[in-house]
């Protein structure tokens, strides 16, 4: 399976990077994830729980970080085996770049295989899986960098209406 995207993300490139550095973030952001321990230097360790179609597995897996270019971009390998459930392997070429708003435009393009019993599920169920957790992962990271919500778009009067009242123009 291979898949490409670009992301605008609410910091410069230099922040982005650090943030897809630490454990903390990584933890935060990768669905299902129960532990995230190591650094970029010896690589990551991960234990993850997953469901896929009617396979659910924990999977324990190691992640490593290579061609670093701080703030530009990074290369990101990982394996994870599920036991019974099977294994997944993937690699991620991911790019910085400063955007015209003054964030980043994170691009990357990924590829993973499976083997296993989620192999058996058909490569459209894997596929579509896949890509529900790399825009769970870039959702959550980009809501990382979002503002806080103000006071005015917390209590807004079109907020607090039911949709009849929106609807009818009445409370």
């Amino acid at each position: 399976m291979q898949m490409s995207d670009t992301r605008e993300i609410a910091a410069d490139p230099a922040t982005v990077y650090a943030a897809l550095l630490d454990p903390a973030v990584l933890l935060a952001c990768v669905p299902g994830a129960q532990e995230v321990t190591g650094n970029p230097e010896e690589g990551y360790t991960a234990t993850v729980v997953q469901k896929v179609g009617p396979v659910k597995a924990t999977f324990q897996g190691t992640v490593t970080m290579s061609d670093m270019v701080p703030g530009e971009s990074l290369t990101i390998a990982g394996e994870g085996k599920g036991g019974a459930a099977g294994f997944a392997k993937g690699g991620a070429s991911v790019r910085f770049a400063p955007s015209e708003s003054g964030g980043t435009l994170l691009s990357y393009d990924v590829e993973a295989r499976v083997g296993g019993k989620l192999a058996q599920l058909g490569s459209r169920l894997i596929d579509g899986f896949a890509k529900k957790m790399a825009d769970q992962f870039f959702d959550t990271l980009t809501a990382q960098f979002a503002p806080p919500p103000t006071d005015e778009d917390k209590d807004s009067p079109e907020e607090r209406k039911g949709w009849l009242g929106r609807l009818t123009g009445r409370d």
